[in-house]
């Protein structure tokens, strides 16, 4: 037998087709010459196919049974979609033209019947169907570019409401040419024809062209839900020629072009199908220039295409092709989830699955198929021994495989097997056997979405892997969620396959739900819910087998401080393995020449300091597993108060540059260590009480400490940042290392450190030790933390700290300062640099904001309104740290990215940035207190208003509008109202009062502001009940016995709006209510005698017009009764 070649790439997914529906097909006389499968669609129920006869086969995916035959005399089925939020319906296009929508009674076991038959296509060849995603509607796409919309009735509703629909079918628009796809997404149609593609808003009947740049041919087009591409809105991805595909906002924006010619010049990877042996070419051919006719959104985060030659999946977020394959002849296709339904030319359908290389393997030895396993491990042997699910693929059951196979006909595939399982286990291991059961003890964690995430690692091995690498490599969120939705997708016996991590022998599993499956891997034999409904719930339910985890690992921990040997032995395990393990060596001219000058003396091994700070790291990671100590915050920091000690003692005898400038002293480390004991003392009698009044006795001495302590902090801030590792650390260490830095700051551990010394201590000094402790650290460890977090951390913790953030801004410079892109931005002006940023330096960068603040130190207010384009990946709260001298220059930021978005969704878009909800009434004080007009102009000395002075221009009107008009609890709303009264914002003062109900303060100050037009139109301010028509009678008058000389806004007193006098506002009594209650209820005001004849006048036109309007009404009346009699038989 042949050797297999292996595939030197690690490919994650691979198309598998484990079952043919040639059988299927046959039994439907659907694979003779004069009748062929047509068309193809798929939802969660069922595979429809169309035929060459008009007859509709549908067959329930569960068993491929065959349960439907629906025929058609209009022609050959040409299009088929099915209903994916109702399976109960489908919509059939046939060769002549004619839709027809099906309501198959499947829950009433009724017959099915046509429920619409559309000939608005009549004539024409239908080559679009899509259904609407919530409402009962079909679209329909044509080869003239015509698209129209069929909006449905049930059987049960058709009979009570056929005689009200009118227009079931609406012609939506016709675009320039043949329509190739249609998609439907939120209220929003997607249009693609051969050339360009087009977005419909069919709620508003908006329509925008995609893109400047027009195509020739079938190219395809689709959406990318919000929850798969992580923004707030969908996406849209649009293929253009060259192998290239638009990327889209939700408002029809190309944001970016993504190239995938070069990535297609990889080799095919094979279908692993039991009809042939999976091949693999190892030639790399060139590069593939396509035009993708369809887009069909796959599999959470993948976009499938196809073309004559072959299937392509894309990543587009990631401009990454997951695979493609070599599938001839396919005429069209259809997905749901993982699986894929391909119609070829010949009338054949295959069905295929798109699963990661272990699950493909764990279900072809499932089915017993043990060649095409064997074959396919061997072919991916990269993947598996990269992979993440160790546990599925485990050694037991590889060597189960091993043994199914034919010594004599299958020696080759063997013997690859052998050195495959060799790779899995290191050939010094001391464990017993490979095919021996390994002994585990396991903890758990809960992630914040809900998964539970399974920490294993292994006891009884003498290897360097267990005896130091006791933590958890901690995998990102983003990857644990991926992880989860890819299992999830798949079918239901997949479940229960999980995934583990090759290094270092750590498994992270993410637990689905069926117990029985679970058990294997669950050694606690707990039943877990995917999402409890209390944390502490789940905490007590596993309180004991952790209890004993947690002991377990303990001991061990003591062994590692306790035995020699296994130092030495790890030592040498560490020179041998030099080779294999990777190591992260940054190394900083500017330290080395630092070094270089100074005498090292009494310096102990690098490798014993480091393997104390290896043993605590291990220690400390190994105890934040334990629930009891996750949750209890006091817990917590004297774990961490405990590490940190181990840190600072071990770079502090390493006596590295820039870190402290009396790093040298021993004295300089005795006192941090010093400090942090009595942090933890401090925190150990936080609750006690009587050991405090204990104390009491030592209180000169512990305020002598605090003092120096705080003294001793002020001195290193002018040191160099330690932005570089000084040293050789490995990968697994620093990424620990990092972890629990970062949670350091976060928590505020040092912080604590100080408060903890004494509570009589000065809270000023408390607050400035406080400050500076926290930039000593970051100039210290600057090289250890997580960028990302740690900026987070500062903008929540440090707000009123602005030192802290220049100190964390001024190491992302010193960071960036190494790179060219740092000096080739200190040159050309603000357009060139933007252009330069957004080609060098990627968004999701840490650095990003350092040239950020770059530009702004440069180009002041001009460079913040240019940030805008780097939204999400630098916030508001970014630019509010940035500027925070220059408030106001945050404003026109903000003003600036609301007015960036289109205006039916600046609302929802501000709201989204309002977080924490605090910022609502910050930000509001922030934009009324600023390009305002004078407060002597819009109020007088009582702080009522100014006649006129809700006219004044203010800088930022709009963005105060929508903070004021977005939905808030009512005590946020007062107190929005209570500061539009304050600066004088009378708009806003009064659209708070309506939706506060407070109108007797709104017509009190309406009547201020003197003008009539307040109180007209579709907005104005009218009173609803005669109370409040009395309150604004009196009002007027009142205003009237005391005239003031009050002028408009230009001086003028006839120009203005009009006044708000005794006539104008008896005018709009008698409109709103009628001319004869008005003149009552001014009579019974005393206020009859104040009116002149305009009024009267007025009033009798209004009675003129009531009697014509009456007569009027009158004689249409009798028309229609006139003509409904004579309708009578």
């Amino acid at each position: 037998m042949t050797f297999v070649p292996v595939i030197p790439e690690s490919y994650s997914h691979v198309l598998a087709e484990f079952e043919s529906l040639d059988p299927l097909l046959s039994a439907l006389r659907l694979d003779s010459s004069r009748l062929k499968c047509t068309s193809i669609a798929v939802s969660r129920k069922w595979l429809a196919l169309g035929s060459s006869g008009g007859g509709l086969n549908l067959i329930q995916k569960e068993g491929w049974k065959h349960r439907l035959f629906l025929s058609h005399r209009e022609g050959a089925i040409s299009q088929v979609a099915c209903c994916l939020h109702d399976d109960d319906y489908v919509a059939v296009a046939t060769s002549q033209g004619l839709v027809v929508v099906w309501e198959l009674n499947q829950e009433r076991r009724g017959k099915p019947e046509r429920i619409y038959v559309s000939s608005e296509h009549k004539g024409r060849k239908v080559t679009a169907l899509c259904w609407d995603t919530a409402v009962l509607r079909v679209f329909v796409g044509d080869h003239v570019g015509k698209v129209s919309a069929i909006k449905l009735n049930t059987s049960k509703q058709a009979k009570a409401s056929a005689a009200f629909v009118m227009f079931p079918v609406q012609t939506i628009t016709t675009v320039d040419s043949c329509v190739v796809q249609l998609d439907y997404l939120d209220g929003r149609l997607l249009i693609s024809s051969l050339t360009r593609s087009f977005l419909c808003d069919t709620e508003r009947e908006k329509f925008w062209k995609i893109g400047n740049k027009e195509r020739d041919g079938e190219y395809g087009a689709c959406f990318f839900p919000a929850r798969c591409s992580g923004s707030q809105q969908p996406l849209i991805f649009c293929a253009r020629p060259g192998s290239r595909m638009w990327e889209v906002n939700f408002d029809g924006e190309v944001i970016s072009t993504h190239q995938f010619k070069k990535l297609l010049s990889l080799p095919p990877l094979p279908v692993i199908t039991p009809r042939s042996e999976p091949q693999y070419d190892h030639t790399i051919g060139c590069s593939q220039s396509l035009s993708f006719p369809k887009l069909l959104h796959l599999s959470e985060h993948c976009v499938l295409t196809w073309t004559e030659k072959g299937i392509y999946i894309f990543i587009p977020q990631n401009v990454q092709v997951l695979l493609w394959s070599e599938v001839k002849d396919i005429q069209d296709m259809a997905v749901c989830k993982n699986e894929l339904f391909c119609l070829h030319l010949n009338g054949k359908v295959s069905h295929l699955s798109l699963l990661s290389v272990e699950r493909c393997v764990e279900r072809l030895l499932r089915r017993s198929q043990w060649d095409l396993a064997a074959r396919t491990c061997c072919l991916f042997q990269n993947s598996i021994i990269a992979s993440k699910a160790r546990k599925t693929l485990t050694v037991d059951k590889l060597e189960h495989l091993k043994s199914q196979l034919d010594l004599e006909t299958c020696s080759d595939l063997i013997s690859q097997l052998d050195e495959l399982i060799l790779k899995f286990e290191p050939l010094d291991s001391a464990c017993s056997s490979r095919r021996s059961s390994i002994s585990s003890h396991e903890s758990f964690s809960i992630l914040d979405s809900g998964i539970y995430r399974i920490i294993s690692s292994r006891r009884g091995s003498q290897s360097d892997e267990d005896s130091c690498s006791l933590h958890s490599q901690t995998f990102s969120e983003d990857e644990r969620l991926k992880e989860f939705t890819l299992h999830q997708e798949e079918d239901q016996p997949d479940q229960s396959c999980g995934s583990q991590e090759n290094e270092d022998n750590v498994s992270h599993v993410p637990v689905t739900f069926e117990t029985d499956k679970n058990e294997t891997f669950l050694p606690f034999g707990i039943p877990l819910s995917f999402r409890s409904p209390s944390p502490l719930m789940s905490l007590q339910a596993v309180k004991e087998s952790v209890s004993s985890f947690v002991r377990k690992t303990t001991e061990k921990i003591g062994t590692l401080h306790a035995s020699p040997e296994l130092k030495m032995r790890s030592d040498t395990r560490d020179d041998d393995q030099s080779c294999e393990e990777e190591m992260s060596l940054v190394t900083c001219p500017q330290e080395e020449d630092i070094e270089g000058g100074k005498e090292i003396t009494g310096e102990p091994p690098e490798g014993d300091m480091f393997q104390e700070l290896t043993v605590a790291t291990a220690e400390a990671m190994t105890k934040m597993l334990d629930p009891l100590v996750l949750f209890e915050p006091k817990s917590l920091r004297m774990v961490l108060l405990e590490w940190l000690s181990q840190l600072e003692k071990t770079f502090a005898m390493k006596n590295f540059a820039g870190i402290s400038d009396t790093g040298n002293s021993p004295m300089k480390m005795n006192q941090d260590v010093l400090l942090l004991n009595e942090s933890k003392k401090g925190i150990l009698d936080e609750d006690n009480e009587k050991e405090k009044r204990d104390s009491l006795d030592n209180k000169e001495t512990v305020d002598q400490t605090a003092c120096e302590s705080v003294i001793s902090l002020r001195k290193p801030l002018d040191d160099l940042f330690q932005v570089c590792s000084p040293c050789t650390i490995a990968n697994s260490l620093q990424k620990d290392l990092a972890e629990l830095t970062t949670l350091c700051l976060e928590l505020n551990i040092l912080n604590s450190a100080i408060k903890s010394t004494g509570e009589h201590v000065d809270h000023t000094l408390q607050q400035c030790s406080s400050e500076i402790l926290a930039c000593q650290f970051l100039k210290k460890y600057f090289f250890l933390l997580d960028l990302k977090r740690a900026k987070e951390s500062i903008k929540l913790s440090y707000t009123n700290n602005p030192c802290v953030w220049d100190t964390f801004i001024e190491g992302l410079k010193e960071m960036a300062s190494s790179t060219s892109i740092y000096m080739e931005m200190e040159e050309g002006d603000l357009p060139a640099r933007l252009k330069l940023l957004d080609d060098s330096v990627p968004f999701d960068s840490p650095l990003l904001i350092a040239y950020a603040t770059r530009l702004y130190e440069k180009f002041g207010e001009s460079a913040l309104r240019s940030l805008i384009r780097f939204y999400p990946y630098i916030l508001p709260s970014d630019i509010m740290q940035l500027c925070h001298q220059n408030p106001a220059q945050f404003l026109a930021y903000l003003d600036s990215l609301v007015k960036s978005r289109p205006e039916d969704q600046r609302s929802y878009f501000l709201e989204s940035l309002l977080q924490p909800e605090s910022l609502r009434l910050d930000w509001l004080l922030l934009a009324v207190s600023h390009d305002a007009p004078p407060s002597t102009s819009i109020m007088d000395d009582e702080g009522y208003p100014r006649p006129h002075s809700h006219l004044f221009s203010w800088g930022y009107s709009q963005l105060i509008l929508q903070l004021i008009k977005l939905p808030a609890d009512f005590t946020t709303k007062e107190k929005m109202t209570d500061i539009c009264r304050t600066c004088g914002f009378w708009p806003g003062y009064l659209t708070l009062c309506l939706e506060l109900e407070r109108r007797r303060e709104a017509f009190t100050n309406i009547v201020y502001l003197d003008d009539m037009s307040l109180m007209e139109g579709d907005n104005g301010w009218i009173p609803e009940t005669v109370e409040e028509w009395k309150l604004l009678l009196h009002l007027v008058q009142k205003k009237s016995s005391s005239p003031v000389p009050q002028e408009s806004l230009n001086g003028n007193l006839n120009d203005g709006p009009s006044p708000i006098n005794t006539e104008n506002v008896a005018l709009l009594l008698a409109k709103a209510m009628g001319p004869d209650p008005a003149w009552s209820l001014l009579q019974e005001c005393g206020l009859a005698l104040e009116l002149s004849e305009k009024f009267t006048r007025t009033c009798d036109i209004l009675r003129i017009a009531e009697k014509r309007q009456r007569a009027l009404i009158q004689s249409m009346l009798e028309k229609c009764d006139r003509f409904l009699w004579s309708q009578q038989p």
